[in-house]
């Protein structure tokens, strides 16, 4: 319980969040004129928003930004008067229903949700003298403006910062539960919200382990189901998310990315889930904001600022402090290298060769802790690590690369096709890829769970697994190592103790890492 309580706490702040919900005093900002009032959304509920505006004479453009899941209406407040102090923008900062000081209850992006955005922009248009409008926000609010634009054709540009394209697959990635992602935003909805039909009925079977039906919501609250409508009305959209994101993995957002046919741009950093755009919000020097004040300066005010001429795929790699540009994801992976597992190792050759360990069984290969490692990484450039020697043979696979003679980056979605045979019927599988060092200290790169369900026992399965996307650099004389065994901390494991996966590789079915 103690664990629980200090990951919500680490999401809370993430997330900018708040328990205050009386309606808060108006700060005053030079050159701005900041109000608060209360907008009629969707079923009369009242929601509460802080209205932005510059001084100089409109129609100034708008950009509305619905809060983030557990936030107040104050929560991108300081960066709402920086964008109209700097670039002429009517701001509405607001919360979710079922937030803060917004009344009705939380509808998890649900239709209710949509028609309080469109609602916020209907009260503008009466109340302000507005130009074209935009949306942005951050986590939650990521997921409902991107909804939001899909229904109502009037959003010409989206931010959406460290949300989700595909609620299902960020929640159940391939079948297996984020146990510290979801007993922390159910806890965050309890503690600081008034639950809702749907949130009730996702936990409700949820806590049964029905996840099947607890996301039969998922789909209407996706826009992944809804790029059709996006392509039709062609708002410009910018995604930006970080590569430890441990709520929204990035892997969704990078799929949505290429079913685009719109104006976008994709930017992955290193970092946990809202850690990269925080400070923007809070009025402070960010490189996520910079680049969300040049999209709406060019695709609401029209400026000539190149922003749509650049790559429109911007990656930071793992330590490093530049972001590197591409033309698109395929770009990202470059001439891909593709290795063969073996009994010995990582080689350039296919092999036949079995080998079986023991499941239900922890090692020392990890993929850490919800919030905390992924900021290590992001702000202290820390990642995860794990002494790969220590790591026990008998309940996980473990393969290593021969030594780097250069510099190699792993850039993109790194994939690992094995044949893996359970003894059971359910059963999961962690895959972990390092970088080693000759000591043998692994610098967790990227990771991805995947649960067999209903298989036969006995019968083998052919895994192909993406990894999560990510960009690093494997120094000279480091190698690579990659660790698959069955229990992760942060994650629920249909492993059992005394049961057995077998992995094998054989000329039809080679294992494979491509990266």
């Amino acid at each position: 319980m103690r664990r629980l309580r200090a990951v919500a706490l680490g999401i809370s702040f993430a997330l900018l969040g708040s328990t205050a919900a009386a309606a808060p005093k108006v700060p005053s900002a030079p050159g701005v004129d900041t109000s608060y009032t209360q907008i009629t959304g969707a079923g009369g509920v009242r929601l509460g928003a802080f209205v932005v505006t510059p001084e100089s004479s409109g129609p100034h453009p708008l950009i509305v930004m619905p809060g983030s899941w557990s936030a107040p209406s104050a929560e991108y407040l300081l960066g709402a008067q920086r964008l109209a102090r700097s670039g002429g923008y009517t701001v509405i900062s607001y919360a979710a229903r079922g937030f803060g000081d917004s009344g009705g209850r939380i509808e998890v992006a649900g239709p209710e949700d949509v028609t309080d955005a469109s609602s916020v922009i209907d009260w503008a248009v009466e109340h302000r003298s507005i130009g074209r409008i935009g949306m942005a926000g951050i986590s939650y609010g990521a997921g409902i403006s991107l909804l939001t634009a899909a229904a109502d054709k009037r959003v010409h540009a989206v931010g959406a910062l460290s949300g989700w394209a595909d609620l299902g697959e960020s929640l159940y990635a391939d079948k297996t539960v984020n146990v510290q992602a979801a007993e922390s935003l159910l806890a965050l909805g309890r503690l600081t919200g008034r639950p809702g039909t749907a949130l009730k009925f996702i936990e409700d079977n949820y806590r049964k382990g029905d996840l099947n039906t607890a996301l039969e919501l998922a789909p209407e609250r996706s826009v992944s189901t809804k790029v059709d409508q996006l392509d039709k009305g062609k708002p410009a959209i910018l995604l930006a998310n970080s590569f430890e994101d441990g709520i929204f993995p990035p892997g969704q957002y990078v799929d949505f990315f290429n079913r685009l046919h719109t104006p976008k741009r994709l930017m992955l950093q290193p970092g946990e889930h809202g850690t990269g755009e925080a400070t923007g919000a809070l009025g402070l020097p960010n490189e996520v904001w910079s680049n969300l004040t040049r999209w709406f300066d060019h695709y609401l005010r029209g400026a000539g600022n190149g922003i749509d001429t650049e790559s429109p795929v911007q990656l930071k790699p793992a330590k490093q402090d530049a972001y590197r540009g591409y033309a698109s994801w395929a770009a990202t992976q470059g001439a891909q290298h593709r290795q063969y597992l073996s009994a010995q190792g990582i080689g350039a050759a296919p092999a036949s060769w079995s080998e079986r360990i023991e499941a239900g069984v922890p090692s020392p290969a990890d993929s850490g802790t919800l919030i905390l490692s992924g900021a290590l990484l992001g702000y202290l450039k820390a990642p995860v690590t794990a002494p790969i020697p220590a790591v026990s043979r008998n309940n996980a696979g473990v393969w290593s690369a021969a030594p780097v003679a250069t510099d190699t980056p792993v850039t993109g979605t790194p994939r690992l096709a094995v044949t893996a045979t359970p003894s059971t019927r359910d059963t999961t599988l962690f895959a972990y890829l390092y970088d080693t060092d000759a000591h043998g200290n692994g610098q967790l790169i990227t990771h991805e769970p995947v649960t067999i369900r209903g298989a036969e026992p006995g019968a083998p399965q052919r895994i192909e697994l993406a990894l999560e996307p990510i960009s690093w650099t494997v120094p000279a004389g480091h190698h690579l190592s990659l660790v698959v065994d069955t229990m992760d901390g942060r994650y629920a494991s249909a492993a059992t103790k005394g049961s057995t996966v077998t992995f094998g590789s054989s000329p039809q079915h080679p294992a494979t890492l491509t990266y």
